[in-house]
């Protein structure tokens, strides 16, 4: 598992869980046709329901606002999580969401350091159509992509300029921004004990999830009462990615994500909501 990825998505990723994909309204059963008098048109079969969108507990427009923690930097660096808009995709409609990260000029000065990871979520299913991640480290810049066919149960990883990688997935898997949002629609409880497919990198990890609480939690943006995830991410050889992981969820009807922790290889993060919009 490279750095740059664990220390731009581990922490998103870790805190995502899944949703599974929420099913359409049944069709109505066929009707029984009557009898036909000669020469009829044969009857229609009626039209299938309409989908229903998921219930989710954020609207196009919310801006989450956290203060980032890492090792002895009480406040390292922000990161901002905004639902951008509902556009059409992949036949379709979808949240754009964009997460953001920076540090404190003071140490923006020692080294340039900027994140940008985007992702489109199923507005159905909550499952991801797309995922992106720019980084700006020093001089070095990237931008990596991940395309989801769930149909063929294919996804494509990019990175310029190598050759794409296409690898199969589960029916389930996510990335870690969108199912960090799909996990707020989710109804959580004490015991709760889930485990989620995750590509990252063009790798598959497995995330497994137990829920406790819930208990208080005092954030910048106040004291809430919230569940306590605790999490572990496992690579394909089943080893371990990072130490105390955990995220907090707000009890109330936002379940807002107020906290996220981990550590790993290149320091200690937490990440502390500031301000919900």
């Amino acid at each position: 598992m490279r750095a740059v990825s664990l220390c731009a998505t581990v922490v998103l990723v870790a805190t995502a869980i899944s949703v599974a994909a929420q099913q359409p309204a049944p069709a109505r059963p066929p009707r029984r046709p009557a009898p036909a008098a000669p020469r009829s048109t044969p009857p229609q079969k009626p039209a299938p329901a309409p989908a229903r969108e998921a219930v989710v507990p954020f609207s196009v427009g919310e801006t989450l606002t956290y203060d980032v923690g890492w090792s002895t930097f009480l406040i390292a660096g922000s990161a901002v999580s905004r639902v951008v808009e509902k556009r059409p995709s992949s036949s379709s409609s979808a949240y754009y969401i964009v997460a953001e990260g920076r540090p404190l000029p003071i140490i923006a000065r020692l080294y340039a350091l900027y994140y940008k990871m985007d992702s489109l979520m199923d507005s159905y299913t909550t499952l991801s159509h797309r995922t992106s991640l720019y980084t700006e480290e020093g001089s070095r810049k990237r931008t990596t992509t991940t395309m989801f066919d769930r149909e063929a149960k294919r996804a494509q990883f990019s990175i310029q300029p190598e050759s794409p990688i296409v690898f199969p997935i589960p029916a389930n898997v996510q990335d870690g921004l969108t199912t960090l949002y799909a996990l707020r629609g989710r109804s959580l409880k004490a015991g709760d004990r889930l485990s989620i497919p995750v590509a990252d990198e063009g790798l598959l990890y497995t995330a497994n999830f137990e829920v406790n609480g819930p208990e208080q939690v005092k954030v910048p943006l106040g004291t809430m009462s919230a569940w306590n995830l605790k999490i572990t991410v496992l690579d394909s050889a089943n080893q371990p990615v990072g130490k105390n992981i955990a995220a907090w969820i707000s009890t109330d009807p936002r379940r807002l994500p107020l906290r996220l922790q981990a550590d790993l290889p290149v320091g200690n993060f937490a990440l502390t909501l500031r301000t919900a919009q």
